[in-house]
């Protein structure tokens, strides 16, 4: 789910999409700044990973930069495509019904959530694995992967997306208007299969995501304890095996974090054979719960979209100058501790000399 589309919702909707109906609804700027923000910080994501392609030396880390432009790419378009229409219809404050009387536009809607809904777990998770081979088998990375292979697989990760999306329209399964009324997705009602299938490969990303990054992380521990088991400590390289390492820890912590909550949600609503994510409870104050955990499950889901570029490239690039910044004036003031002491030292002997 998109981030307008999680900002628009409130728990006091009533599923017509009126805004003046929502009580306390949040304000339009909310879903602005989140639309806004993940534009401009995947923008800059492929802007940088653009500059970088064409470095000079960028061979060996071509096809990683292909698929953090290509994670940038999809989660811009899966804004671009979604949020104006959240927007357009939380700002009109009519029901959907009455924009869609077809319901085409929610065919089209729910079908853009799921492509630009499972494709960056996809993509993750082929990060992931790219990592994995480059840092536990160097010799078989370098003689099979090259960009083209690269540009293979993010072009089937894309096809599979969108087959996965079209089946609603070969009659595998529907997308439905969603409470409250400003957005949609796929239904899960009567225990869809398709609901299931797509929440099912969502965590077996996630899956796959976090075996392969632990896997990467174990190799560099190990070739760090290497390294400082030598004749040499290689500094240099425990450095970059650490900043490596907290990259991929946040990595599996924001996608753990956004999407776990949304996919088991959908799973345990197919196994109840559940109509809607908040008609669970007989009672209003169940209703209530409800509701409130599955918009915290699409919020978190949402900002997805606006922290990959961050986890991915403008924080790791930001952790670099910072490093490199402190290293800088460490060694600056080692220097400058060294003279003192040296004129300290032969003040010193000079007295002693006297």
């Amino acid at each position: 789910p998109n981030a307008s589309a999680a900002a628009g919702l409130s728990p006091r909707g009533n599923g017509t999409g009126r805004a003046a109906e929502r009580g306390s609804a949040v304000s339009v700027a909310i879903p602005l700044t989140m639309m806004l923000t993940g534009i401009v910080g995947n923008a800059l994501a492929m802007l940088l990973v653009s500059r970088s392609y064409r470095a000079k030396g960028s061979r060996r880390k071509r096809s990683f930069l292909l698929c953090i432009g290509s994670l940038a790419l999809t989660d811009m378009l899966g804004q671009l495509l979604t949020s104006p229409i959240v927007i357009s219809v939380y700002l009109s404050g009519r029901p959907w019904a009455a924009m869609d009387p077809s319901g085409r536009l929610c065919d089209f809607f729910g079908f853009s959530m799921t492509v630009f809904g499972l494709c960056p777990l996809l993509i993750a998770s082929a990060m992931a694995v790219e990592r994995a081979l480059a840092i536990r088998a160097p010799h078989w990375y370098a003689s099979h992967m090259s960009p083209r292979a690269t540009e293979r697989c993010l072009l089937a990760i894309w096809a599979a997306g969108v087959a996965l999306a079209l089946l609603p329209l070969a009659g595998l399964g529907r997308y439905a208007l969603q409470w409250p009324g400003t957005w949609c997705f796929i239904s899960t009602a009567g225990g869809s299969a398709f609901a299931a299938s797509f929440a099912s490969l969502g965590l077996l990303s996630l899956v796959v995501t976090g075996a392969c990054n632990l896997a990467t992380m174990q190799a560099l521990v190990s070739r760090c304890r290497a390294k400082a088991g030598g004749a040499q400590p290689g500094s240099r390289w425990g450095r970059i095996a650490t900043e490596t390492l907290l990259q991929l820890l946040g990595i599996m912590c924001v996608l753990s974090a956004c999407w776990s909550p949304l996919l088991v949600t959908m799973l345990r609503m197919v196994s109840e054979h559940g109509a809607g994510p908040c008609r669970g409870g007989s009672q209003r104050w169940q209703l209530r719960r409800e509701c409130d955990l599955s918009l915290t499950a699409v919020r978190l889901a949402s900002l997805n979209q606006i922290l990959d570029p961050w986890v991915y490239l403008l924080l790791r690039k930001i952790l670099l100058r910072r490093v490199r910044q402190a290293a800088s004036a460490v060694s600056k003031c080692s220097n400058a501790e060294c003279r003192d002491r040296s004129v300290t030292l032969s003040q010193e002997s000079r007295r002693t000399a006297a």
